[in-house]
């Protein structure tokens, strides 16, 4: 796991996963491949968390402006 995108890119290309994701019910970021889901345990349920997924090869700071217009565009998300 990791704490912002630049972690998560990190992350990602030392694990050879294609993709990044910020984890918006758990706060955190992190790297993953096709078709993963985030999320946690109730009670033996599990609980798929809303994530923002993107590709790796792209800087931080693309990241971040993608994220923030998808937040801005989907304020009910």
């Amino acid at each position: 796991m990791a704490i912002s995108w630049k972690e998560a890119k990190e992350c990602a290309a030392r694990e050879g996963l294609p993709q990044v994701y910020h984890d918006c019910d758990a706060d955190v970021y992190g790297a993953c491949g096709p078709g993963e889901t985030q999320g946690s345990f109730r009670e033996g349920i599990f609980i798929e968390h809303r994530c923002i997924c993107m590709p790796a090869h792209l800087i931080p700071e693309e990241l971040e402006a993608k994220e923030k217009k998808f937040l801005l565009d989907n304020p009910d998300w």
